[in-house]
Order: C-alpha cells, then sequence, then structure tokens
C-alpha cells in the first residue's frame, strides 16, 4: 500500500520537475500542470494497472490526456516511473525530442497511447476504447483528463451521451476544474457549470472533489472503480498553478515561463511545502 506521506513526496518531486523541465524548454503550459499533480500521481502510483517496463501490456488500463498541453506533468511522471531515463525530461519542446509540446503518439515515447492536443477529443476516444474492451469481455480501465475549458467543446457531450447510453461503467472522466483557461475565467469566457449536474443529466455516476487533497481522490478512484452500471465523472476542484505562489490562480501562468530568478523561487516553494 502508497502511503499518503509517500504521494506527497512524489506530488513535490513532479512539481519540481515540471518547472525545471519548462524552464529548461522556454515555453510550455505551467498552469494547468501544476493543477493536475494529485490528481495523476494517485492514479499511476496508487490506483491505475500500469506496466512502466511494459507499458503495452494488454491486462493495462489505459490513459488518455485530453488537454495535450499539460504534458509536462505527464512526462514527469512517466519519468519517475523509470518509462525512460529522468535526463530525457531536458529536452522538452526541442527538436527531434520525444517530449513534444503535446503527447505525439508516433515519437514512440512509452506510455503514451494517443495523439492529443486539439481539445474536445479526449472523451471520445477514450468512450470508443471502452466500448472496444466490453465487447472483447475484458476489465481493463479507461481514464480520461480533462479541463474545464474543454467543456465548451461540442464533442465532449456527443462522448458523454455515448458513454452513459452503453453504460460503460468502465470510464472514468476527469475534469481538472481550475476555473481557468487561456484568455481568462472560464466563466466568463462560456460558462460551463453546473458541471455535476449536467454530467448527471447525461446519465454518469458524479463525484465533486478537491482535487488536491489525496484522501479525495482516493476515495473518488475507489467509488468508480465500484461502479457496476454507469460512467463516472470526477469533477475535481483546483487551483492553477498550485505549489508556486505567484502563479497560484493567475491566468498568465497558463502558458508563460517564469526568468530563472523566478524559477528558483518557485522550486524553494515547492521543496518548503515537503517539509
Amino acid at each position: 500500500m502508497i502511503e499518503k506521506s509517500d504521494l506527497n513526496v512524489v506530488c513535490v518531486n513532479i512539481r519540481k520537475d515540471i518547472i525545471k523541465m519548462l524552464y529548461s524548454a522556454g515555453s510550455g503550459h505551467p498552469g494547468g500542470s501544476l493543477s493536475s499533480v494529485e490528481l495523476l500521481v494517485s492514479l499511476y502510483f496508487k490506483h491505475m494497472t500500469f506496466y512502466p517496463k511494459n507499458v503495452k501490456n494488454p491486462n493495462r488500463d489505459y490513459f488518455i490526456l485530453s488537454k495535450g498541453h499539460v504534458c509536462p506533468v505527464l512526462y514527469a511522471i512517466l519519468a519517475q516511473l523509470e518509462c525512460f531515463n529522468h535526463d530525457e525530461l531536458s529536452t522538452l519542446r526541442k527538436i527531434g525530442s520525444r517530449l513534444q509540446g503535446h503527447p505525439a503518439k508516433d515519437k514512440e515515447l512509452p506510455g503514451i497511447e494517443v495523439s492529443t492536443g486539439s481539445l474536445g477529443y479526449g472523451l471520445s476516444i477514450g468512450a470508443g476504447v471502452a466500448v472496444g474492451i466490453k465487447k472483447m469481455n475484458k476489465n481493463n480501465k479507461v481514464y480520461v483528463l480533462m479541463g474545464d475549458g474543454e467543456q465548451q467543446e461540442g464533442s465532449i457531450w456527443e462522448a458523454a451521451m455515448s458513454a452513459a447510453h452503453y453504460k460503460l461503467n468502465n470510464l472514468c472522466a476527469i475534469i481538472d476544474d481550475n476555473g481557468l483557461q487561456i484568455d481568462g475565467a472560464t466563466k466568463d469566457i462560456m460558462n460551463v457549470e453546473p458541471l455535476i449536474h449536467k454530467y448527471r443529466a447525461f446519465g454518469w455516476s458524479t463525484i465533486e472533489i478537491d482535487g488536491h487533497n489525496l484522501e479525495e481522490i482516493d476515495k473518488a478512484y475507489l467509488r468508480f472503480k465500484a461502479e457496476k452500471e454507469k460512467p463516472t465523472v470526477i469533477v475535481a476542484k483546483t487551483i492553477k498553478g498550485k505549489g508556486v505562489s505567484f502563479m497560484e490562480n493567475i491566468t498568465d501562468w497558463h502558458g508563460k515561463i517564469p526568468s530563472k530568478e523566478l524559477t528558483e523561487k518557485a522550486i524553494t516553494e515547492i521543496e518548503k511545502s515537503a517539509q
């Protein structure tokens, strides 16, 4: 059993890696990467069936990063799990790198199931995979991480309707609900609330949690795995830029890179949070 204290240490290391790799790259998306950390650390290190040394194992669960621009958090986790050499993180967004600015299947980076980037397609892909799994009478699970701004895409709701129709209880949608998108507050750009009630009306099992509380995240994943009839959505209330005081809840840090001085400050803050 992985203890909460151990997962907290992993979260600290993942946040440090995100800041370092984005500074090295000179571009990328810190805000949403940092807000997703606990959700994916709990998933990969505790709940998802995943084989770091055999990522194509047919018994694996599937993870789809629908909001592909926050791939630094996924890359950092895969490196921590030793799917590839940790030093490769420093090649993020560089020419010839396997670590593109959005997950790229054709780069053959271990652990990447599908190329993503254009928002709104991940849930459709996940639903398709889940249907296939059911038709083969297999027990694999499918997890899809989306953003709250991404809920503005019509294809999301087509997939939501389809998943409920086919009773895809093997499908878990996770929404990183940090309230901000590239142009500002989600409620001001195109209000998507109340997400819980909308998914419930579409026939989903719905769970709302604090997306930085590991105990709540743990219970949510366990509830999903116990669900027998419906797809599950976890609406995780998070803080964009979580863990770095000058980034938290600031729209500009959606896709802005800190200076050397701010990078050092960010890492210091993250390290202090573990003490």
